[in-house]
């Protein structure tokens, strides 16, 4: 490991960025280097502006792939290289098109549901859709954090490591607690 990935990865650590953001921040910066056969303490905003083109034009990336690699050459030069460049103008984000959710309608949902074998399985994504929870936050959950007095349910160290509030429907709240019950039975 070179020491200049490894003080990046120093710096992502110490701003407690999470692991999945780790890699692939260091993951860009390496196909940024390979690109140019060259280390990213040698290269400068010409070659972080030909990178973002062929991006673009060559690669045909999505905006949002193309935005994350620039936010790790922002990471890189700004905070681990200490470079004094003007930011916006060097290494500048492209627009993010705003896209509308597929929206499924209540017929839908409930078949998708229905067509999951696993009681478990449709119990869990059924939490994820009714609270909008992420699979893995619906997978941590706890019966402590399920506040039936309040109708909340409390996710602790969710995406971004913060905690948060959601509100809890009485029919999430019957599923919940037939599952509990099968599960201790």
């Amino acid at each position: 490991m070179t020491s200049l990935r490894q003080r990046m990865i120093e710096d992502m650590q110490v701003r407690n960025l999470a692991v999945g953001t780790q890699q692939v921040y260091v993951q860009q910066v390496s196909l940024f280097a390979r690109h140019f056969h060259k280390s990213p303490e040698l290269l400068g905003p010409e070659q972080i502006r030909t990178y973002q083109i062929y991006l673009t034009n060559e690669k045909e990336l999505d905006t949002t792939t193309i935005i994350v690699a620039m936010s790790a050459l922002r990471f890189l030069y700004k905070i681990t290289l200490k470079r004094n460049w003007s930011l916006d103008e060097v290494i500048p984000a492209p627009k993010k098109p705003q896209r509308l959710p597929v929206i499924l309608s209540p017929e839908e949902v409930l078949h998708f549901l229905n067509c999951v074998r696993s009681r478990k399985h449709r119990v869990i994504l059924t939490t994820c859709y009714a609270a909008g929870l992420r699979v893995s936050e619906a997978i941590a959950l706890t019966p402590p954090a399920i506040d039936s007095k309040r109708m909340v349910i409390r996710v602790e160290q969710g995406k971004g490591q913060k905690d948060r509030y959601i509100m809890l429907s009485q029919r999430l709240l019957e599923i919940l607690r037939a599952w509990w019950l099968v599960g201790r039975s």
